[in-house]
């Protein structure tokens, strides 16, 4: 009897540690089986998950297809003075004996390649003022670039690269149909760290952050509605590429939120169906071709829909109406709502700013309204550029009247009258290039070149974009100071 309860219990015993080793031996052996598949990276890339179970996307292939695409900008900067000499000017005349004297500056950024011909886009605030730009495509090859035109308004530049490399263009994706909380990818060269890529998602769209207005000058209007992410971005992204998980571009990155400068959280980029009609107009023309809808608006809040009666907070408000431009022209009144541009809604000025700013003056546009007396309505209008103008303006037009990243217009007779002058031709508008860069701004008379009195506007332009050395600038400032402006080619 005793005989059988000691076996009883051995027996016991043995089971209860072999159950325990069996459950370890099969935990390893599916362990293992784990482990195998984490070393390998596409099937744990297929298979990985998120906390709630939600398959996280494989981010390889886009990440391995853009940087290819994106290159790194630097920048020479050349800050020109002129010295006059008085004493020479009395006996000699105007400029003799002046001296420049130049400082150097250094820059960074980023930039896409768009085009197999060498095209790439950037911010137009990495290449502002810039006497020499560099491009370092991902191979390490090096290129002289030049600016084809840039904007301002919408902080875009185009370069052009020459060469008998590979150029890599990005493939365009619609910004349109990018949702909140999708993936996408900074690829860029922050703190001059080549080729990186950061994750993250679209945390809000048409965002307007005040940026452009404090970098542009009072006569640029501003145009902002960036893709808000959380993708990780600093100072030497701006001009890289936000990319959706299929590797297409869908923005410009442009700008972080962050109170030291360095990333902390909000990283913003300009929307790429935006970004394809300023860099076509940029390459076309050598500048954009911006059409307006003539209209002051707001954002429809709680307090204005109170103060207005308003039967909700849809659409944005129109406190007023520019005389003869596209609104006007087209039945908008003041104190109407604009519900929709095209078929695109649009609830902020953001919105609308963008919808507008993808077209050109002369483009037929369907906006739906809502009235005072609570109709909605569908309108046809026309869009018109600044100066009310329907026709777009011919390469021979913009090549007789651009030079150096500035327009001009002729001097009336009134205004030769009351600045005591015969002759000059006033600056119309003016963007990045070298009369920017030497503290020439909209308004600005110039009337000489080298000591050669300027009569009209061919023979500024001929002499400024024919020039092979040295200008030197007489000018009459806004203010109708007489002043000289130098620089080197």
């Amino acid at each position: 009897m005793k005989g059988k309860n000691l076996l009883h219990v051995l027996l016991v015993s043995f089971l209860g540690g072999a159950l325990p080793f069996a459950a370890y031996l099969t935990y390893q052996s599916s362990a293992t089986k784990l482990s195998d598949k984490v070393l390998d990276g596409s099937t744990y890339y297929a298979r990985a998950v998120g906390l709630n179970g939600e398959v996280l996307p494989d981010l390889t292939t886009a990440a391995e297809t853009s940087v290819n695409s994106v290159v790194h900008v630097t920048t020479k900067v050349v800050s020109t003075t002129f010295q006059r000499d008085l004493f020479q000017e009395f006996f000699y005349g105007p400029g003799a004996g002046g001296r420049e004297f130049k400082q150097y500056g250094s820059g960074a950024g980023s930039g896409v390649i768009i085009s197999s011909e060498g095209y790439i886009v950037t911010n137009n605030h990495v290449i502002e003022n810039a006497a020499e730009i560099h491009v370092i495509l991902n191979d390490n090859s090096e290129y002289t670039a030049k600016v084809v035109g840039a904007d301002p308004s919408t902080d875009l530049a185009v370069l052009k690269i020459e060469g008998t490399g590979t150029f890599v263009p990005m493939k365009f994706g619609n910004s349109d149909v990018l949702k909140i909380g999708e993936w996408v990818l900074a690829v860029g060269n922050p703190f001059n760290l080549t080729s990186t890529v950061t994750a993250g998602i679209v945390s809000a769209k048409a965002r307007n952050i005040n940026l452009l207005s404090d970098r542009t000058d009072k006569d640029v209007v501003p145009i902002e509605s960036f893709i808000q992410t959380d993708a990780a971005v600093n100072p030497g992204n701006s001009g890289g590429a936000l990319v959706n998980t299929k590797g297409e571009l869908v923005g410009i990155n442009t700008a972080i939120a962050s109170q030291t400068g360095a990333y902390s959280g909000y990283s913003f980029a300009i929307p790429v169906n935006l970004m394809e009609k300023v860099v076509k107009d940029l390459i076309d023309y050598g500048l954009v071709q911006r059409a307006y809808l003539g209209v002051q608006i707001s954002s429809i809040n709680q307090e204005l829909k109170e103060k207005e009666k308003l039967p909700n907070l849809k659409g944005v408000y129109i406190n007023s109406v520019v005389d003869d431009g596209s609104a006007d022209k087209g039945g908008l009144k003041t104190g109407d709502i604009i519900l929709k541009i095209g078929v695109k809604e649009v609830n902020s000025p953001a919105q609308m700013q963008e919808e507008i700013g993808k077209r050109r003056p002369g483009d037929k546009v369907v906006v739906t309204v809502r009235k005072k007396n609570g109709d909605e309505e569908v309108l046809d209008l026309v869009l018109r550029n600044k100066d009310g103008e329907t026709e777009l303006l011919s390469k021979e037009e913009i090549t007789k009247n651009f030079a150096l990243g500035a327009t001009f217009v002729e001097l009336t007779d009134k205004e030769k009258k009351d600045l005591n002058i015969s002759f000059g031709v006033k600056v119309k508008s003016i963007t990045t290039g070298k009369l920017k860069s030497i503290g020439i701004s909209e308004g600005t008379i110039i009337t000489k070149v080298n000591n050669d009195p300027i009569e009209n506007i061919d023979e500024l332009t001929n002499k400024l974009n024919g020039v092979n050395r040295g200008i030197l600038l007489e000018i009459v400032t806004p203010s109708g100071a007489r002043d000289y402006k130098g620089f080197g080619l």
